[in-house]
Order: structure tokens, then sequence, then C-alpha cells
């Protein structure tokens, strides 16, 4: 199947009585310049497993298909399966789920909450109400995948690529497990129905994290404490979240470096690698 047109999207939601749902995020993609840059940051091999999330009517599926051993689709919406299962039937690489990715327990891939599956890529244009759990859930799971292809909104990926002064909670949580790139903007004229804004292709690769799962919480603990209040100083969010007495706090950050007067957003991923190690 071609990309369909606006026009040949309707006529097949019509056809199972069906419209673009605005509560599960669905915009599908009718521009294949768009489609072609992502099955290139993809850079798939024939013995890949990719997993898509929200494969909506199929467009992007079908590319990953013919680039990779197996697909893996993931669809929380019964309408949209039921128009996968016609659009891709004759594919026999394409396992399709009707589940939330979010619930991924109730799988019949999983196993005590584990993908089995190894050695996978994420590949997906997925619904922007979901993108920071998504994100999460898959960085933080024991089986990360390689990498991570996602469509989101332009903000998000900016936001998640910043690098100090325009750190975010978002933006250490990301590079902390991985390094995100941007690989292209994507106007919002690429999908339809159109979105309020644009959009981004953005690449997501883990890092091979040493350590145990006690010392990510006490990272994200001194992380959540600094970013409480985004507009105060560090030392006052951090004395306050931890129950230091008030000379304490700028002790420990000019220990590393770090100017109490200082506000979260200023400070690198090092910085708190440091201060976490040091409390």
């Amino acid at each position: 199947m071609n990309l369909l047109s606006p026009t040949d999207i309707k006529s097949l939601l019509n056809k199972y009585d069906s419209k673009p749902s605005k509560g599960l995020g669905q915009n599908f993609l009718i521009d294949k310049n768009v489609l072609s840059k992502i099955i290139e940051a993809a850079a798939l091999k024939p013995t890949d497993v990719v997993l898509e999330i929200g494969p909506g009517i199929g467009t992007l599926t079908q590319k990953l298909a013919k680039n990779c051993k197996k697909v893996i689709a993931i669809e929380k919406d019964k309408t949209m399966v039921k128009i996968l299962s016609e659009i891709l039937k004759d594919f026999n690489n394409i396992k399709i789920i009707n589940n939330d990715v979010l619930k991924i327990e109730n799988w019949d891939l999983i196993e005590n909450c584990k993908l089995k599956i190894k050695n996978y890529k994420i590949v997906a244009n997925i619904p922007y109400y979901i993108t920071s759990p998504v994100i999460r859930k898959f960085l933080e799971s024991e089986n990360k995948p390689d990498f991570m292809v996602l469509m989101v909104q332009k903000e998000v990926a900016q936001r998640i690529c910043a690098k100090p002064p325009n750190m975010s909670l978002l933006a250490v949580s990301v590079q902390f497990y991985a390094e995100p790139k941007i690989i292209s903007y994507v106007s919002k004229n690429c999908f339809w129905p159109s979105p309020k804004i644009d959009s981004a292709i953005i690449k997501i690769t883990p890092h091979k994290i040493v350590g145990h799962r006690e010392s990510y919480n006490l990272f994200f603990k001194v992380v959540k404490a600094g970013f409480s209040h985004p507009r105060k100083q560090l030392a006052s969010n951090l004395s306050k979240q931890f129950k230091m007495p008030k000379e304490k706090t700028p002790e420990w950050l000019l220990k590393n470096k770090i100017d109490p007067k200082q506000r979260a957003e200023t400070l690198s991923i090092e910085d708190w690698k440091n201060l976490t190690n040091s409390i």
C-alpha cells in the first residue's frame, strides 16, 4: 500500500465507522519524506526485531516490516486493530497486539514484566500524550531497547535534548539513561488531521549504565529535590527536601563546585551525579 492521502484515510475509517480519536492522539502521517527519515534513522537490518507503539493504520508498520525480521505492533484502539489486520494481512512478519503499552504485564510477550525478546529496537509515531511515560518505562526497564526512534512534539524533543542552563527534570531523566538526538523537525502539515504544533523525530540511545538500582533511586531523589521549586535557588530546595541544616547545604554544593545560588536547570548530569555520590 502506498502512503494514503487524507481522503483515502477518511474513506478507510468510514468503512469501519470510525474517525481519528483526539483522546488517543491519532494523527496519521501523510508525508513520504518524513516516513523515509524515520526509516533512515532506524538503520534497520534484516535480523532486527522492532517494537512499534501506536501503529494506527499501519503506514510506518509496512515500511518497518519490509526492512526487518519482525515487527511487534502494539495498538490500544480495537478498531485500528481491525484495520491493521486487513491492511497487513499479506505480511507474515508482523504481530499485532491489542493492548495498552503502559500495561505490559498483560502481553503474551511478557514474562514477569520483562520482554522476552532481546536486542530489539523501538520505532514509532507514538501518541504524544504518552511520550514521557513510554520513554521512562523503557529506559528504566532491565531489558532496554538498542535505541528508540520516536516522533514526538517539537517542544518535548527540545526539552529532552536541552543542555545547561536550560535543563529540566525530563532532560535529566532521559540523559541519565541515554543520549538523545533530534534527527529532524516535522511540520504539523505532514499529518492528518493536523495537530496544533510541529513535531520532531528523536533518537534515544541508552547508555550502558553500571550500578545498583538503589543508587539510581538516590540520584533521582536528589534531582527531584533540586527541581521541586524550579524558580528557587538550589540550596533552598535541597535543604528543605533533605531537612538539612541551612549551613550544611551550601557546604555540600561548594564541595562539588556548585554555587548555592544556582538553580536546578543550570546543573549538568555530572553535577547531579557528583552531588549524589557525596551526599
